[in-house]
């Protein structure tokens, strides 16, 4: 097939010399015919990919460094507002595939304790007015609700404006008797911030009596960690091509597999997410485990 393949190519290269052959080829390229033919092969390339991942072992719990909405701007000439506006509507769309795979936990690094003093105020209120629709959004989503999905917050929420804790409470309470899906938003979160919480708790039981010292195991740990009732990642995509951890969840993903794109949190496809799982059960299989 290579050789074929660059025969083709090489006859394709020889008939654009000639004009004659360029003026259509050109007008073909850009018609919507090809877009239309494009997009179909795309769809048919994504649902057999779909069907493929579905027929192995699925990761329980998915983690989302959701990176980019501000580069997705910069690159679409855009106001960063809506770049930000462009990083909810994913989500929304991410939560349906998530939902289609029956994935039950969910987690998303949607804002840091470093973001809360690294960027501009009123990028800050744009954010927090998001957040508050967002949550909003959820209580009246029909899907949320006839798929049993709870939601929660969570990271030191007490920094976060009044406006956010009181849609965080709400969205919490008219999810919380759901037991199908669990969707974890970290906000005002920071992993080495929360192993110190963690183990302030523990030094507090300690000194009142209620643990001893040699009770004092990575059970203990992880049990008054903020996602004490989570099981631990088992794949942790980073979209916009950074390829660090940036502060996330350092104690749950030690085992976690970690999948790196490209993609701006914004355009992050469909076909992206079943190539990230995809490529989490190859290394599952590799592995043996």
């Amino acid at each position: 097939m290579g050789r074929i393949g660059q025969a083709l190519d090489g006859t394709a290269r020889w008939l654009l010399k000639w004009r004659i052959i360029r003026g259509p080829a050109r007008y073909l390229a850009n018609s919507r015919y090809a877009y239309s033919i494009i997009s179909r092969t795309d769809r048919v390339r994504t649902n057999r990919l779909r069907d493929r991942i579905k027929r192995s072992e699925m990761p329980q719990h998915v983690s989302i460094i959701m990176d980019g909405n501000r580069r997705f701007a910069w690159s679409q000439e855009l106001g960063r507002e809506v770049g930000h506006q462009h990083g909810k509507e994913k989500l929304k769309e991410v939560m349906d595939w998530i939902l289609d795979l029956k994935i039950p936990y969910l987690t998303v690094y949607a804002l840091s304790t470093e973001n809360m003093t690294g960027r501009e105020d009123d990028e800050l209120d744009t954010l927090y007015d998001l957040y508050v629709t967002g949550f909003q959004e959820i209580c009246s989503d029909p899907k949320i609700h006839s798929s049993g999905v709870k939601v929660q917050a969570v990271g030191r929420l007490e920094l976060l404006p009044e406006r956010v804790q009181n849609a965080i409470k709400v969205a919490e309470e008219k999810t919380g008797e759901y037991t199908n899906f669990l969707f974890t938003v970290c906000l005002a979160y920071g992993g080495r911030e929360e192993i110190v919480d963690a183990v302030r708790e523990l030094a507090d039981d300690h000194a009142q009596g209620k643990i001893s010292l040699d009770a004092i195991d990575t059970d203990a740990i992880s049990n008054r960690l903020y996602t004490a009732d989570l099981p631990d990642p088992d794949l942790v995509i980073r979209t916009s091509g950074e390829e660090r951890i940036s502060n996330f969840l350092l104690w749950q993903i030690a085992y976690s597999e970690l999948h790196f794109t490209d993609v701006h949190w914004p355009s992050f496809s469909r076909n992206d997410l079943y190539e990230a799982i995809d490529s989490y059960q190859k290394r599952k299989r590799r592995y043996g485990l």
